[in-house]
């Protein structure tokens, strides 16, 4: 069961929300809070998976909160409008999927359910601000963007594994590798898995004699 605790400062948004999640299996909301102080505070007892989280809140706001979660729940970001700033500061502060509030409601299901296991889920506006950061060089590694776990499938890419390999190696199922592979194709804007491969060659991911034939 993935437990989600829903942020915002919009009522009619929280329950919203929690109507949508409620009818899916396995997703369970354990709690909702009006300001990132509260969530907080509430985190130790409800214990969530999964945060949906509002950006613009009175008092502390969705990047506050960020900062303060070096560890804990995966968070996904909930946004009014696509602020190229604060898309940047939420992922490098470790927020797995920016979408806007406008965005479909089984794609907000997705991205809970790829945030659950350390995937991402990003519209194509926020995926283009990611890539052109990158592509600009406003970031000096562009592999900051990805998770831990990304980088691990991104390690595997590079040996020429395929999915299965990965998921044998990694210990994780099989859907849950194609969630991070897709991840870190949008992430880093690349077309194919071969192009992760010799992208994680070149990140000196794994010694070159460790590639197969990719």
């Amino acid at each position: 069961m993935i437990r989600v605790l829903i942020v915002d400062d919009h009522e009619v948004v929280r329950q919203g929300l929690r109507f949508v999640l409620g009818q899916e299996d396995g997703i369970e909301v354990v709690g909702e809070c009006a300001d990132g102080a509260r969530a907080l505070a509430a985190i130790p007892a409800l214990r969530p998976d999964v945060i949906l989280l509002d950006m613009v809140m009175p008092g502390m706001d969705g990047l506050a909160v960020l900062r303060e979660l070096t560890t804990g729940p995966a968070v996904i970001v909930l946004a009014s409008f696509l602020d190229d700033e604060r898309v940047i500061e939420a992922v490098r502060l470790g927020a797995l999927s920016y979408l806007s509030k406008t965005t479909a409601v089984d794609r907000v299901v997705e991205a809970v359910r790829a945030a659950a296991v350390g995937g991402s889920v990003l519209e194509a506006g926020t995926a283009a601000l990611l890539i052109e950061r990158v592509r600009r060089g406003h970031r000096r590694n562009p592999m900051d963007l990805l998770t831990p776990r990304e980088r691990q499938v991104l390690a595997e890419l590079a040996r020429g594994r395929s999915n299965a390999e990965i998921a044998r190696s990694l210990r994780l199922g099989r859907e849950t590798v194609k969630t991070h592979v897709s991840s870190i194709l949008t992430k880093l804007g690349l077309a194919d898995r071969t192009q992760a491969a010799i992208f994680g060659l070149q990140q000196g991911l794994i010694r070159l004699d460790e590639a197969l034939d990719i």
